[in-house]
């Protein structure tokens, strides 16, 4: 009689031993993750198309993504807030794909399907909620909208409702957890927090959808709470906080804490006669709350967003003196990547280039004035990553 080999006692990274495995489990282990990985293989000669956008935030001088099919958002503020009422506007706008507050939501008709499932108010104040969606979507019934309130289920029957529903809504595209903290016992274990990641991860890569979760901040400071928010903004291809203003709490103001695209731009908004959320108009976007900007050295930004701008000065002015330059500079900063760097502060980035040896000046006697020149022979990422975060 032939009996398989035993696999020598082995010990986990805690120390404990793990239990006995034999040859044939092994190879049966070891051939299916081969498949997996298999499976995983990026093929640099086969294109991967790039995720659907599913929502926008529109801006006075641009609109900025910051949902596609297949990742996930945050949205955190600090109690009372009114996350509730910015969530309504986001859902409004992919319930109707269009615009609602400063959203502007879009889905493919083959995944137009809207969940929602609200884990902390009572059954009527969700109704409210709903009714407040329904009227800022324009549609008095929403054919293609759920919401599902689940306060009075334990945290893992919520967490199995959900993703009982996410799989067998066949054409959804959009989902909104509102109360993503009611689905584990503790905030700070860190299994659990692993686990939720891990099911939002999958959840949006094999159904192709986008979900946006919600969560408090810390009462102290703007993080999100607990390992569960540590976790959630590490992965999180966006996250929006909402806080109230410090001179007029009658106003929210939304700020984009972590984008991949391109920062969007602040927006607030006030709850109007009708108890629906609408914007603040004349409110003046200010980088700090003082209004003075925001002071960052050169060091602080990727390299690629300095040659992005540099690229585009120099496509205008192959030659500029210096006065152009520190002009042109502020411009496209601005303009590209939104950000306000002041006239001190462009001189210390000219040093700071020149100091790279990303710019240089040319000292020939056949010159009467001493224009820069611009070095990109430096290794820096692929043109489609320049429009990244720049911070």
């Amino acid at each position: 009689m032939t009996v398989d080999l035993i696999k020598p006692v082995d010990f986990d990274l805690n120390g404990d031993q793990k239990p006995m495995v034999s040859i044939s489990e092994l190879k049966k282990k070891t051939e299916a993750l081969l498949k997996l990985l298999q499976q995983s293989i990026i093929d640099p000669s086969i294109p991967i198309a790039a995720d659907p956008i599913c929502l926008w935030i529109r801006g006075k001088t641009k609109d900025s993504v910051i949902g596609t099919l297949g990742n996930f958002a945050l949205f955190i503020g600090k109690a009372k807030s009114r996350k509730t009422f910015l969530i309504t506007a986001a859902l409004a706008a992919a319930t109707r794909c269009g615009s609602s507050l400063a959203f502007l939501g879009f889905l493919p008709k083959d995944k137009n399907t809207v969940l929602y499932f609200d884990t902390e108010q009572g059954r009527h104040h969700v109704y409210r909620t709903v009714r407040r969606i329904c009227t800022l979507s324009g549609i008095e019934l929403p054919s293609n909208f759920t919401a599902f309130s689940l306060r009075k289920y334990p945290p893992a029957l919520r967490l199995e409702m959900i993703e009982a529903a996410i799989y067998n809504n066949p054409h959804l595209g959009f989902v909104v957890i509102d109360g993503i903290r009611d689905l584990i016992n503790s905030i700070n274990d860190e299994a659990e927090a692993t686990m939720i990641i891990t099911h939002l991860l999958r959840w949006t890569e094999e159904l192709n959808i986008h979900i946006i979760v919600v969560l408090h901040q810390n009462k102290n400071d703007k993080n999100a709470r607990g390992h569960l928010g540590t976790e959630l903004q590490n992965k999180a291809e966006t996250v929006l906080s909402i806080t109230k203003d410090d001179k007029n709490k009658d106003i929210s103001i939304v700020d984009a804490e972590y984008c991949r695209d391109i920062d969007p731009e602040s927006f607030a908004f006030e709850i109007d006669c009708d108890g629906l959320p609408r914007l603040v108009n004349d409110w003046e976007v200010k980088t700090t709350r003082a209004g003075n900007p925001k002071k960052v050295t050169p060091d602080e930004i990727d390299i690629n967003t300095h040659f992005c701008v540099l690229k585009e000065v120099f496509r205008l002015y192959p030659q500029p003196l210096a006065g152009v330059l520190y002009k042109n500079l502020k411009i496209q900063f601005k303009k590209l990547f939104n950000m306000n760097i002041s006239d001190n502060k462009i001189v210390d980035f000219v040093t700071y280039y020149k100091a790279e040896g990303i710019l240089a000046v040319n000292v020939s006697n056949n010159t009467k004035e001493k224009f820069h020149i611009l070095n990109d022979n430096q290794n820096i990422t692929d043109e489609t990553d320049l429009f990244k975060d720049p911070l």
